[in-house]
């Protein structure tokens, strides 16, 4: 059977993933978005959770040899619950919804493009403070 071996995987993606989620959920209590605004408290958490995703992947792809279940655990579970593009999608539903085409479309084109180069932008950053180190 192809799933033999991987319920600790399953495990470590299930409990990260609903750390993750309830870190998202908390950030949408401390930061509303009133009906038809900006949507920043997803903005933010998606570019925020890509960020860190740029860094993570350089630490144990070009640092250190991680246990096998960090990636799954860190990077999916509780980076992938807390990064939401199922939000991102309903966002711009409510707000074309509450006739606020030109934020949905603005907010429909910044969230990829600035969550894309948050993760560029920190992979690129962490690979040289850490070659800077090595020298």
């Amino acid at each position: 059977m192809v799933l033999r071996g991987q319920g600790p995987v399953v495990a470590v993606v299930a409990l990260g993933g609903a750390l993750g989620a309830c870190a998202r959920y908390g950030a949408a209590l401390l930061w509303p978005t009133p009906h038809g605004a900006f949507p920043w408290a997803t903005l933010v958490v998606n570019v925020a959770g890509c960020a860190v995703i740029g860094v993570f992947m350089v630490l144990i792809s070009d640092v250190w040899a991680a246990h096998r279940l960090v990636r799954p655990f860190f990077g999916t579970g509780v980076l992938g619950g807390f990064t939401t593009f199922s939000t991102y999608a309903v966002d711009i539903q409510q707000l074309l919804d509450a006739h606020e085409p030109g934020t949905a479309l603005g907010y429909l084109a910044l969230t990829p493009l600035g969550a894309v180069s948050a993760v560029w932008c920190t992979a690129a950053v962490t690979r040289r403070l850490i070659s800077g180190r090595r020298r």
